[in-house]
């Protein structure tokens, strides 16, 4: 059994933090992107083969997989980089990871799922901090309310954005909030648009957002309904504040090309001390139609720390062949006790 795996993105912000958090205690990864100006240097500094290909290449692809068991994707917007990516793995008969938190990329991968069985190939994207915790604790307040038929999951976490996400977060919103109803994600209407909530922190107020748990939370607890929110601070909701007042003018491809070219301008991610002071709180709320409810808590290391901790744990699960065939949301196959694994934090049960 092969036990090579293939960083793929590992010159974005997210990707070289796990490229050099890998330590001796498993293999070093193949880094790979579409820029060799930039993936060659960094193979070379931490000691690592590198691979250039452009996933709008097909034969380019298939060869930049040849030899490799597993492809771990950190290069966003997933909207761009997934399906190509996906469908190279399939062929190939390669495991797919991502760290996306996009609701449309998770869905794509559920459709997939009679092709990667077909494969013997895992799928299963978002490994990171979208959307692991939030999935681990879902599934643990789930499992408390058996019947439950609404699910609200909430977070806030400081130490800000990188440029992958922030692009991301542009993307999404011309399209406006979208949740689930009754199975269907839908644009949401009959959903609070802000809500207070209770965070271990304290009282917050979050908003409405398009998260990737709309999708992946449905697969992992089976509950219908569910609505995703997000708490910011001051100056991070006041700019998604402004932008949400514009967002119909996003849908001009021009513009929001050059709105993203504005954020190229901006440093790759939080600096080193914003990274190791980040943390991230979660909120989850399940109830059933007969007025029962159960809520649970959850913290963790801020969102870039704790990619890299769960995507390298997820990558040692799929190589240890601990993971079936076929797609997956993180706390399926691993349990929502993965979270307290691998983070060294405790779900909390109201």
């Amino acid at each position: 059994m092969l036990d090579s795996w293939l960083l793929y993105g590992a010159n974005g912000y997210t990707g070289k933090l796990i490229a050099e958090a890998v330590g001796t205690a498993r293999a070093k990864p193949i880094l790979a992107g579409r820029s060799a100006a930039n993936i060659e240097p960094l193979a070379a500094r931490l000691g690592c083969e590198a691979r250039v290909f452009d996933l709008t290449d097909a034969v380019a692809v298939r060869e930049g997989l040849r030899d490799v068991a597993l492809v771990l994707n950190c290069a966003g917007p997933f909207s761009k980089t997934a399906t190509p990516m996906m469908a190279a793995c399939l062929d190939a008969g390669v495991h797919y990871l991502d760290i996306t938190g996009e609701i449309d990329v998770i869905e794509y991968a559920a459709h997939l799922d009679s092709r990667a069985k077909q494969a013997g190939t895992v799928l299963m994207p978002a490994v990171g901090f979208d959307v692991v915790p939030s999935d681990c604790l879902a599934r643990a307040v789930a499992e408390s309310l058996p019947g439950a038929t609404h699910l609200t999951l909430a977070f806030t976490s400081s130490g800000g954005f990188s440029r992958g996400t922030a692009k991301t977060m542009l993307e999404s919103l011309p399209d406006g909030p979208r949740h689930r109803s009754a199975g269907r994600i839908v644009q949401a209407r009959d959903i609070a648009r802000t809500r207070r909530i209770s965070f271990p922190s304290g009282l917050r107020q979050a908003r409405a957002v398009p998260w990737g748990d709309v999708a992946s939370a449905y697969y992992t607890t089976g509950i219908p309904n569910i609505a995703t929110y997000v708490a910011l601070d001051r100056a991070d909701a006041w700019q998604m504040s402004i932008l949400g007042v514009f967002a119909p003018l996003l849908r001009s491809k021009g513009i929001l090309r050059w709105l993203q070219s504005q954020v190229d301008r901006r440093p790759p991610g939080p600096n080193d001390q914003a990274l190791q002071d980040s943390r991230a709180e979660f909120w989850c709320e399940v109830r059933d139609d007969e007025g029962h409810q159960s809520v649970g808590t959850l913290q963790t290391p801020g969102g870039y720390a704790l990619t890299i901790l769960t995507a390298l744990a997820v990558v040692d699960e799929v190589l240890a062949d601990r993971i079936p065939p076929g797609f997956h949301t993180p706390a399926k196959p691993l349990g929502w006790q993965f979270i307290e694994r691998v983070a060294s934090t405790q779900v909390m049960m109201a």
